[in-house]
């Protein structure tokens, strides 16, 4: 009994630092919040771990689910007692929100002559719109709110183009369009895709989805069984054969930046775009979703596969290296089977697959 006791004395100083944040070489003591900045980005000014979220900011686990409280012209300091960063106001005289300040009598009395004093003061107003997001919405905006990926299922059952006005080849936007399949009480909106490409994970083969290519947006201007569509936004050229999915609305923009409570190994099953190596800011497919315990706002390590050293000696085994850590995802959308995430930090080229997993 005396041994685990002692065992476990000498481990909890280990086990603190393991989960002690690392400070970067060069960390400012401030820094003053600007347009253009990412919440991410200004953890990573301070901290080699970023996505370490309640321990850098100093809150619990439940309390910033939307972290949507920072502006341009606040200044977050770093704390060097708790190694946590707080946030100021910024100076009374600037309005953060981009909005014009009123003015606001100040009055200061002077007995003695019976004056009152008038003097301006700029009294700020705050938006949450104008609150910096968590990662670059420039990078991940079009996902948030276009079709993705679809099953099997939600394929065949998806409303089809199958006639124009006209007997048009190709639509555009102003162009009418006639779908079969179209409920009528889904709404009037509707985006227009296109099946692009099927999913298969690496090791098990299976079908994981089908990724599309988002054409535009329709309103339903009459339903029948055969309803009238009107091309009221036009991205590439609409064709027969093509399918409609309600339009997407309400996806948040800011997530908590976490990693899994559990253990989640995953592989980059697909760089969007068609191209087979990803820099910084890339977007990239995963084959695991929210079945496998994946969730927005997850934050993956990257790894490169270790090389094998062959032994000459046909009676020894080769040698396999370590995996090489490279990079941090940020999953941004999650469906049933796989995930899009951003590539935030990378100092490799990200290529096929690759494997993402739960940072130690």
């Amino acid at each position: 009994m005396r041994k685990i006791i002692s065992l476990i004395c000498l481990l909890l100083p280990i086990a603190a630092y393991a989960d002690e944040l690392r400070l970067q070489e060069n960390a400012p003591d401030r820094y003053v919040v600007v347009k253009g900045d990412t919440l991410w980005d200004i953890s990573a000014k301070f901290f080699k771990d970023p996505w370490k979220w309640q321990q850098i900011w100093g809150y619990n686990k439940d309390s910033i689910k939307d972290p949507h409280w920072i502006y341009p012209g606040n200044v977050v300091f770093l704390d060097q007692s708790t190694h946590t960063l707080k946030v100021a106001e910024a100076p009374a005289s600037a309005s953060l929100s981009g909005q014009v300040a009123p003015v606001v009598a100040d009055k200061t009395a002077e007995t003695s002559l019976n004056v009152v004093k008038l003097s301006p003061r700029a009294r700020e107003i705050k938006g949450t719109s104008t609150a910096i997001p968590v990662i670059s919405l420039k990078d991940v905006g079009a996902f948030l709110s276009r079709p993705l990926v679809v099953d099997d299922k939600e394929l065949t059952g998806a409303p089809v183009l199958i006639g124009t006005y006209e007997q048009r080849q190709l639509l555009g936007t102003g162009d009418t369009a006639y779908a079969e399949g179209m409920p009528a009480d889904k709404g009037e909106s509707w985006q227009v895709y296109r099946p692009d490409r099927t999913f298969k994970d690496p090791d098990t083969g299976e079908i994981l989805g089908h990724e599309v290519i988002f054409l535009g947006d329709a309103i339903v201007e009459k339903f029948d069984k055969l309803s009238t569509l009107k091309i009221t936004n036009s991205i590439l050229e609409i064709h027969k054969g093509d399918r409609f999915a309600q339009t997407t609305t309400g996806f948040a923009v800011n997530y908590e930046p976490h990693a899994p409570d559990k253990n989640i190994s995953a592989k980059v099953i697909s760089i969007y775009g068609g191209v087979l190596q990803a820099g910084q800011n890339a977007v990239v497919t995963l084959n695991k979703g929210k079945r496998d315990g994946l969730e927005n706002g997850h934050v993956l390590a990257l790894f490169q596969k270790g090389e094998v050293l062959k032994n000459p000696s046909l009676f020894k085994p080769d040698t396999k290296l370590p995996d090489v850590r490279y990079g941090l995802l940020f999953v941004f959308r999650v469906f049933d089977k796989v995930s899009y995430a951003l590539v935030m930090q990378t100092r490799l080229p990200v290529q096929l697959l690759d494997r993402a997993s739960t940072p130690e």
